[in-house]
């Protein structure tokens, strides 16, 4: 039932294709009304609730595909293909997008360690993936309708908006993508870290041991931690940041040689020759081919 009701507020809300802040802070509601092809995008720290329909998206080769049953959480930016293959008219993308405020999910996650006694040791344990799919379970669902509510108040927004927000991150943290979560936000974060500090910087042309030494680590430790935590080499994922960060751009408008610049090349031709390698295009090409509506990514 509670699905249903998130369903119809976005009806009411967004009767046409797109995407509409809802008046709390980091919380969209968005709607896709034709198929998107998997596109390079960059996720940042966010929770992305499907409530009709389906979307993908795909990390190193592995595909994520989540609807009404299963919501996707990102923990950490990371550098995807998302997109809409199955959106239609007919059968449109209804979701929620809900961005993970690393400050306040810091608090919390240290919170239920310090109680729960959950906190580990900075350097033990698997790193669980950069991206998890979770089942809507019950405090999830419920917390998440309570959520979108507000959006018709903005009195009640701006009032109890952060107090929504920090109950639908405990429901994260409680559920199904829990402990990708903790990892990213508790004791033992220093490879999600390091991706802030990455994704934050992504102009700038960082060294395998510069990573290390933001991350407290030798070379060869967090080079086996960060391919354990993202799927990727630390190398071959600051090129799929800066990549993706420059597709987006162009998609966007922006014209091929800011977009290299912004990313942080050089050179325009080592810019190219990269794009095409990664995407099979030149970015010329994927400008005159590329058009995204809002929320497909």
């Amino acid at each position: 039932m509670s699905k249903e009701q998130i369903r119809h507020i976005i009806d009411q809300r967004l009767p046409g294709a797109g995407i509409v802040e809802t008046g709390v802070q980091g919380v969209q509601l968005f709607r896709v009304s034709e198929p998107v092809p998997c596109v390079p995008a960059v996720y940042e720290p966010v929770v992305v609730a499907i409530v009709g329909g389906a979307k993908e998206a795909i990390l190193d080769g592995k595909r994520y595909v989540y609807d009404s049953d299963l919501y996707l959480c990102c923990p950490t930016s990371m550098p995807v293909q998302a997109g809409t293959p199955t959106a239609s008219s007919d059968n449109p993308l209804l979701g929620v997008l809900v961005s993970l405020d690393t400050r306040v999910m810091t608090e919390l996650t240290l919170e239920m360690e310090s109680v729960t006694g959950l906190a580990r040791q900075p350097m033990g344990g698997e790193m669980p993936s950069g991206l998890a799919l979770a089942p809507w379970d019950a405090a999830f669902t419920d917390a998440l309708l309570r959520l979108v509510q507000l959006g018709a108040d903005k009195t009640e927004a701006a009032v109890l908006g952060a107090g929504r927000l920090r109950e639908l991150y405990y429901a994260v943290l409680k559920g199904g993508a829990g402990a990708s979560v903790r990892r990213s936000f508790g004791v033992g974060n220093e490879i999600a870290r390091t991706i802030q500090f990455l994704s934050a910087h992504v102009n700038e042309p960082l060294s395998i041991d510069d990573m290390a030494a933001h991350a407290g680590m030798s070379r060869a430790v967090f080079h086996r931690k960060f391919k354990q935590a993202t799927t990727m080499s630390p190398i071959q994922f600051a090129k799929s940041m800066r990549l993706n960060h420059a597709a987006m751009k162009i998609a966007g408008g922006m014209n091929v040689s800011e977009a290299a610049w912004d990313a942080g090349y050089v050179s325009s031709s080592q810019f190219s020759r990269e794009f095409k390698r990664m995407y099979g295009q030149s970015p010329k090409q994927w400008s005159q081919e590329t058009q995204l509506p809002a929320g497909a990514t």
